[in-house]
């Protein structure tokens, strides 16, 4: 399912998802920086997922879709892959950021930093271990997330803002057919561990993908990359592809490896 920028407007008036998925605005009312207005799609927001309490792990993960910067796509590549999230017990946040032409993107890079940020300061209401906060990203998304991981930082301890206290930093990164190789400058060696998926005929991101996580090992990083043979760019969460069905399930155990799940999830 691919779901419209549209979409954020139903989300933000409560209509898109019932239940326990709800809203978490990124600032509040009339604070929220560098806003050209005053409507929906001036206010970016979490919207929350939560496994059942039983099943809760302390896990979280901040998903932001793609959608070339001018829509969200929601659907496969948000409301499935927070579902996924949430069957290995992580409580789940999809970001609706603020979307082209309207805005740039170093408004989208500090709302990614912002969503980090205030997951951490809820980390006590969800049950949540803030060592355990990832980050992923799909296309337009993830091209955003390098530059959160890039530009993130431990916070400012003389902020008014209490979340803005906090690190920025994602504990690990999921880039998922975003543009890859690194810019000149950028600090490889203090990337957290990033798991990268593309396809092969996608071109410029799988070559990307390749070259970036070449950079990532031999700066001393932790990386993981699969790059499938056959398909296409935006296969989302890969459910029902003959081809991509696997990739979460590899993620799965990347995240294993690295201690950002339980080894009898």
């Amino acid at each position: 399912m691919a779901v419209s920028v549209v979409a954020a407007l139903l989300a933000f008036s409560g209509t898109l998802w019932a239940g326990a998925n709800y809203n978490i605005p990124l600032w509040d009312e009339g604070k929220v920086p560098l806003a050209t207005g005053d409507g929906p799609l001036d206010k970016p927001f979490l919207t929350v997922f939560q496994p059942p309490e039983g099943k809760r792990n302390g896990g979280a993960v901040v998903i932001a879709p793609g959608g070339s910067n001018i829509m969200l796509m929601y659907g496969v590549e948000g409301i499935d892959v927070a579902e996924r999230y949430n069957s290995w017990g992580v409580t789940a946040f999809v970001l609706t950021y603020r979307l082209s032409p309207r805005y740039g993107e170093n408004v989208r890079v500090m709302e990614g930093k912002r969503a980090v940020q205030l997951v951490r300061s809820r980390a006590a209401e969800f049950k949540l271990d803030p060592n355990r906060i990832g980050y992923i990203g799909f296309s337009a998304g993830s091209n955003t997330a390098r530059s959160v991981v890039g530009t993130s930082g431990p916070g400012d301890p003389n902020a008014p803002d209490p979340i803005d206290r906090l690190s920025s930093r994602p504990d690990y990164l999921v880039l998922v057919y975003g543009v890859g190789r690194a810019s000149p400058g950028e600090s490889l060696k203090s990337f957290p561990p990033t798991f990268l998926v593309s396809a092969a005929a996608d071109t410029g991101p799988a070559l990307g993908n390749a070259q970036l996580f070449a950079d990532l090992i031999r700066a001393g990083a932790t990386a993981e990359i699969h790059v499938y043979q056959k398909g296409r760019h935006g296969f989302g969460s890969g459910f029902g592809s003959p081809e991509f069905s696997d990739w979460m399930g590899r993620l799965e155990l990347f995240l294993k490896l690295d201690g950002f799940l339980p080894e009898g999830n």
